[in-house]
């Protein structure tokens, strides 16, 4: 039978080390043989692992502010939104009159399905994926995004538009009347 790694003198040590406000992977590497994890499951199990006093914490992790630059992804979708609403239809000489024109936004020629998508192409899923009508956009991808310039402005919403104002199914609402109201503004009858 293997000896327990919790001796007595060990618990000791443990309690010694984290009063002193050592982190738990420093006190693993000054009792050796056991790791972080053992040290924090340890602490649980003695109900110490949030018994050490806030100034003491806080003195370990200062919070730090965010200063890193946005990274390029967060600048493309920025720029996305800073531009003027560009027209998103394109002028087409023949109506679509297919069944499966389920956003009227994209070309006919321009859908693909997943085989078909490259490097560059919009991501943008349209349709139901459990049915063969299902395709991509496939329009030019912004760089740095999985989606052209107009499925970023619906993917992505600047923060002060969406902090706690929309819920995933108004937002689910909001993009299918965008897309009713693409089909009213195509509909050739």
């Amino acid at each position: 039978m293997k000896p327990s790694t919790w001796s007595d003198d060990r618990i000791t040590r443990l309690k010694e080390l984290f009063a002193a406000g050592l982190s738990c992977s420093q006190i693993a590497a000054e009792l050796g043989q056991v790791t972080r994890n053992a040290v924090i499951g340890k602490l649980h199990r003695l109900g110490m692992a949030n018994s050490r006093p806030k100034q003491v914490r806080e003195i370990e992790a200062p919070k730090r502010k965010r200063t890193a630059a946005p990274s390029r992804r967060q600048s493309a979708i920025r720029q996305v939104f800073a531009q003027a609403q560009e027209p998103i239809l394109e002028e087409s000489a023949e109506p679509h009159q297919s069944a499966t024109d389920f956003d009227p936004g994209v070309p006919q020629d321009q859908r693909k399905g997943i085989l078909d998508l490259r490097d560059g192409d919009c991501r943008w899923p349209i349709g139901d994926p459990t049915t063969p009508d299902f395709y991509f956009c496939s329009g030019r991808a912004l760089a740095g995004l999985p989606y052209c310039a107009h499925h970023t402005r619906l993917a992505y919403q600047p923060t002060q538009n969406r902090r706690g104002r929309e819920t995933q199914e108004q937002r689910s609402l909001r993009i299918q009347d965008h897309h009713r109201a693409q089909r009213a503004a195509t509909s050739w009858s």
